[in-house]
């Protein structure tokens, strides 16, 4: 499998939840998911610190693929593939 590079991705739709405190990103991102065509990346904006270890436990556990996350300026970028 190919490294993909994170900071040069480009995803099909991108969900700012900066400013929103959890679960707040991770119901963003579950409405954002439909909204990409399967094998698309859906990139969630986030300063809650809690959506980091958030996305990777939902993603698996309907079906997507997380891809990782970046460090921004005072907040994180999450990449994920929708799989169905």
């Amino acid at each position: 499998m190919a490294t993909i590079d994170l900071a040069t991705l480009q995803a099909a739709a991108v969900v700012d939840a900066r400013g929103s405190a959890c679960p707040g990103p991770l119901l963003e991102a579950k409405k954002a998911i439909g909204k990409v065509k399967v094998g698309e990346v859906l990139e969630i904006l986030s300063n809650d610190p809690g959506t980091k270890n958030d996305m990777p436990l939902w993603a698996q556990k309907v079906g997507h693929e997380f891809l990782g996350s970046l460090s921004a300026d005072g907040y994180d970028r999450i990449f994920i593939v929708r799989k169905k």
